[in-house]
């Protein structure tokens, strides 16, 4: 009896090292969580083809969406911060990422092409 008392306390103290072991291993590693992903999107390259303050919303012709998975094409997206559109006219080109917010597509980031 006292051998089986003696090899389950050996075994149990074994379990306790690993696990504490596997936790410290994995401790400096950080989840992508949504907002990290939002950060490594891709920018898009895009021309505004309207710009309609009025409704806080720009038509762009852009590239894929892949984050969306959205091809190419010509649509109307909503701004996160309508002060861009005091930045946009007519004819630009611009570079800008896009995410669903509240099921609406929206610009969260912009830039002026260069």
């Amino acid at each position: 009896m006292k051998a089986l008392i003696t090899a389950s306390l050996i075994a149990f103290s074994t379990l306790g090292a690993v696990s504490a072991q596997a936790a410290s291993d994995h401790a400096g590693h950080a989840m992508a969580s949504p907002s990290a992903a939002s950060a490594e999107m891709q920018m898009i390259d895009a021309q505004v083809k309207k710009v309609d303050k009025a409704a806080g919303k720009v038509t762009l012709s852009h590239g894929p969406l892949t984050n969306l998975n959205m091809p190419a094409m010509t649509m109307v997206l909503k701004v996160s911060n309508v002060a861009w559109l005091d930045q946009m006219k007519t004819g630009d080109k611009i570079r800008f990422m896009a995410e669903n917010v509240n099921g609406a597509i929206t610009v969260v980031h912009f830039e002026p092409a260069k």
